[in-house]
């Protein structure tokens, strides 16, 4: 009695499912990619250790998604290849009587990747080119304010990377 009065709430139970699936919604052309190598990032600005910053963001936003595992080359399927190519600096706020100091700053920042096949190199199957951008308040030290942000505006444009390389936007 008890198993007929249960099976129609499992038969619902398993019907309202339907349509979901476990695990990512890969794009088709990387559907047979589940590791990726990251090869350190190059670097077109002139801000210093850009590069590892970068490819340090792209590989926790790759781990933290969870779509791919992070690899060698060897157990590679794809390859991540990525530039820092601008860092742009943008006046938000200033001072009420001096209008050319800031007070608040934002950067962007623009990665170019491609994401390649580890065994034909030439074979690309993504490539795009993602921001990110932070904003911060002016210290006694400019360099230093600018350094302190570029990781969160990198982690931005490393977040917009990934997204687009595991779900297709």
């Amino acid at each position: 009695m008890r198993l007929a009065l249960l099976l129609p709430f499992a038969a619902l139970a398993a019907s309202s499912c339907t349509g979901y699936q476990l695990g990512g919604a890969k794009p088709a052309v990387l559907r047979d990619v589940k590791n990726i190598s990251v090869p350190m990032f190059h670097n077109d600005t002139l801000h210093p250790r850009a590069e590892a910053l970068a490819t340090s963001a792209a590989t926790d936003a790759i781990v933290l998604d969870g779509t791919y595992r992070i690899t060698n080359f060897d157990k590679a399927d794809a390859v991540l290849e990525g530039t820092v190519h601008t860092i742009d600096y943008m006046a938000l706020r200033s001072t009420r009587l001096d209008t050319l100091r800031p007070d608040e700053l934002q950067n962007t920042v623009t990665l170019t990747w491609k994401l390649t096949d580890a065994r034909d190199r030439t074979k690309v199957l993504a490539s795009g080119l993602s921001t990110g951008s932070s904003r911060f308040f002016v210290d006694s030290n400019l360099q230093t304010s600018r350094n302190n942000a570029l990781p969160d505006a990198l982690e931005r444009a490393s977040s917009s990377l990934v997204s687009r390389i595991a779900n297709g936007f």
